[in-house]
């Protein structure tokens, strides 16, 4: 019966059908970490895992949020984590400097920037390099397009070389069918694409919210899609990075309108424990103290203390119960009651 069934896979032609049982296109096996371990738990519900290997993440947000930053820190620690593995950047922007990689300590010669300036040039070189990627099973890769708002279309160039002043009504189909091609493909190759996008304010409304430019194609087909925006960071007056807002607008993996922020330093990019520390009081793992923490042993210090040296403190048992907590509060299906192995049951507390 399993050859039959075989068998019946075959004659369909569909290079991406298989039984359950050996496996299904799209599932998640695989995760990269972003290097922080609270944007790990908002993309992924655990402080271990992160952005889906081979599925379409997008971060959007309105002009000078820090787009091309955030996600240059991503690509970083990318090329950390697989030191044969390459990304290759689709730019749509012409933002990007030798130095602005240089000096964020990327390696170069893994780093390929493909400048783009149409959602056809785009499509066509991707879906290239996955095809290959597929026939190879070559090195790991990271694809990442900056931005899908600046991309135009063919016949946009055409009407401007020709003096015409038109809008191509067809380029929210065209980028539909973009990623509706790509999404497949990727899944079959394991290979991650991260997108990022602009929003603007919706008019017309009471309360206007922030929505993606580029009609709904990147909305039907990422996997997730965080906004954000953000704040200067200081050292004094010194300005050493900034505070990224992180907020889930869309996700199959996760809870949607889940909020993080993440430190995104110029000298170290993410920074790997920020936010554990707010997320330990909120857990009732670290009790705050008026200005200081109680650790579990009696223990009252400042939060710069902590984080001064978080791998004394976030010990193997806190990062544990961290995880167990994230996996309550950003993933479908866990209970409210979920205890903490320092803590206490809710009828303990009760109780109490």
């Amino acid at each position: 019966m399993a050859d039959y069934f075989d068998e019946l896979i075959g004659v369909t032609g569909n290079p991406y059908a298989s039984k359950v049982s050996d496996g299904m296109l799209g599932s998640v096996n695989e995760h990269i970490d972003t290097g922080s371990y609270i944007l790990n738990a908002l993309l992924s519900g655990s402080l271990y895992k992160g952005l889906p290997s081979n599925k379409i993440t997008a971060f959007a947000g309105e002009s000078a949020t820090g787009k091309t930053f955030f996600l240059l820190g991503l690509v970083k620690q990318f090329l950390t984590d697989n030191p044969t593995g390459g990304v290759l950047y689709f730019e749509s922007e012409s933002a990007l400097t030798p130095e602005m990689i240089e000096e964020r300590d990327i390696d170069t010669k893994r780093f390929i920037q493909l400048p783009v300036a149409t959602i056809q040039e785009f499509a066509q070189q991707a879906s290239r390099v996955v095809d290959k990627h597929i026939e190879s099973s070559g090195a790991p890769l990271l694809l990442c397009l900056d931005s899908l708002g600046m991309l135009s279309t063919d016949k946009e160039v055409e009407d401007i070389t020709d003096g015409a002043n038109k809008v191509d009504m067809t380029k929210a189909r065209i980028v539909k069918g973009t990623f509706r091609v790509l999404t497949l493909k990727l899944a079959k190759a394991g290979i991650p694409l991260l997108v990022t996008n602009h929003t603007y304010k919706q008019i017309g409304t009471m309360f206007p919210q922030d929505i993606m430019g580029g009609g709904s194609g990147l909305q039907y087909a990422a996997s997730t899609i965080i906004f954000l925006s953000r704040r200067k960071e200081k050292i004094g007056t010194d300005v050493i990075g900034n505070i990224i807002h992180c907020k889930t607008f869309k996700s199959r993996l996760t809870k949607e309108n889940k909020k993080v922020d993440v430190l995104l330093t110029y000298d170290e990019g993410l920074s790997r424990y920020y936010g554990l520390l707010e997320l330990a009081e909120e857990a009732g793992i670290f009790k705050k103290v008026a200005t200081r923490y109680e650790m579990s042993n009696g223990t009252k210090l400042y939060g710069k203390q902590i984080l001064s040296d978080p791998e004394k403190y976030f010990t193997e048992d806190i990062m544990t119960d961290l995880d167990s907590y994230c996996q309550e509060q950003f993933t479908y299906g866990k209970g409210s009651d979920a205890e903490l192995s320092t803590g206490k049951s809710t009828e303990e507390e009760t109780e109490g």
